[in-house]
């Protein structure tokens, strides 16, 4: 019996580390073809560089308007992100402690908008907003926060439920308002989910390409995953300095999830026993 624990054991790992080396051989050609001049990859795009070259990487700083395009990024992440975190728990709070039909029809619709993929909805959204004149970054963020909103809400539903009734009927004896009694009761006590919404938004939105190409394709509002495309056009293709842009565009987000993977674990976690 152990032996064949041990053996199953094994063949997990080895399963574990093929999926792990699909995941990661791209990222790992990237950022080889980062250094190598135009001329070498189309030789050959698997051999490693002759020397390293900076020089792919300084270029497409300049080209990239890395600043400007790295500014734009956080403000969207970072005002969405808030946004969302903020708004999603107040309603996802509401909708389980005052429990009507209402409220399950309400969460329900939520719950299934989840299944509906962006590019069923995207052109009848970009003609309203049109009408709107939202075709801007402000208009960008209030769509991004709708779309967020539908999963944010639900994680938070799950966590809210095992948060103790009693502690917020005490606040509200004491002649604490709901506002209060949600800051100072509610909120610090979900805040394990609310970081795990934070960090799954901000990898969400850092990546997104679709809908700023629809929103605010103009230069000096583009955001960095935007701002790489221009390396490849309709007839000529930067590989070398496309490479470089790419990886410049993922250091950020990477170093983001380093720091806050465990917050992911942990959140997801807690919810699965809480639930």
């Amino acid at each position: 019996m152990q032996r064949k624990k041990v053996i199953s054991k094994m063949g997990i790992t080895i399963c574990c580390i093929i999926l792990a080396c699909f995941f990661v051989f791209p990222v790992l050609l990237l950022f080889i073809n980062s250094f190598k001049s135009l001329k070498e990859i189309y030789i050959s795009v698997l051999q490693f560089p002759k020397m390293l070259n900076l020089d792919n990487y300084i270029s497409a700083f300049h080209e990239l308007d890395y600043l400007s395009a790295i500014k734009n990024s956080l403000i969207v992440t970072c005002t969405v992100t808030a946004a969302n975190v903020l708004f999603c728990s107040m309603a996802a709070w509401v909708l389980v402690r005052y429990k009507t039909k209402v409220s399950t029809f309400i969460f329900t619709v939520f719950s299934v908008s989840v299944l509906i993929p962006f590019q069923c909805v995207m052109l009848p959204l970009l003609a309203e907003m049109g009408m709107l004149n939202m075709i801007n970054m402000p208009g960008l963020m209030l769509v991004n926060l709708g779309f967020g909103s539908s999963m944010s809400i639900i994680l938070f539903h799950g966590f809210i439920k095992n948060v103790p009734v009693e502690l917020e009927e005490a606040a509200a004896i004491d002649g604490a308002g709901q506002p209060r009694v949600f800051f100072t009761i509610v909120l610090p006590l979900i805040k394990g989910i609310a970081v795990t919404v934070a960090i799954l938004n901000v990898m969400a939105l850092w990546n997104d390409y679709l809908l700023p190409s629809l929103t605010i394709n103009r230069r000096g509002t583009q955001t960095l995953p935007l701002r790489t495309y221009l390396f490849f056009g309709a007839y000529t293709k930067k590989w070398n300095l496309g490479s470089a842009a790419l990886i410049m565009a993922m250091i950020p987000i990477v170093i983001f999830y380093v720091f806050c993977q465990k917050y992911i674990i942990k959140g997801v976690t807690e919810g699965a026993v809480k639930g």
